[in-house]
């Protein structure tokens, strides 16, 4: 089963996005993908952003691909984990790509 990590922004939206990661995780495990959410993460060291993105970027390192979000382009975190992913040789596609069976895992 490919292992599939959710990316996209959250600083400064409404309900830091949560609600299209939930959405996307739930549509991609319909499909049968193993989602990685990274929405559902706990800051290990609130208040500090550095946080987020280690606990994110432990996540992705466990995955095989990236479905992205809209508006991925924006956020400095979404973008650092675009590279890490291209960087490990991991599929990353927008989420439209995976759900319309377009994407395929590396």
């Amino acid at each position: 089963m490919t292992r599939i990590y959710v990316a996209g922004p959250m600083t400064g939206l409404p309900e830091f996005n949560y609600p299209a990661f939930r959405d996307a995780a739930e549509a991609l495990a319909g499909l049968g993908f193993d989602v990685e959410d990274s929405s559902t993460n706990e800051n290990p060291t609130p208040g500090d952003y550095h946080g987020w993105l280690r606990a994110g970027l432990a996540q992705l390192i466990r995955c095989d691909a990236v479905a992205l979000l809209a508006g991925w382009e924006t956020s400095g975190g979404a973008r650092l984990e675009v590279n890490v992913a291209a960087t490990l040789g991991l599929r990353v596609a927008p989420l439209a790509e995976w759900l319309a069976g377009t994407a395929v895992a590396a």
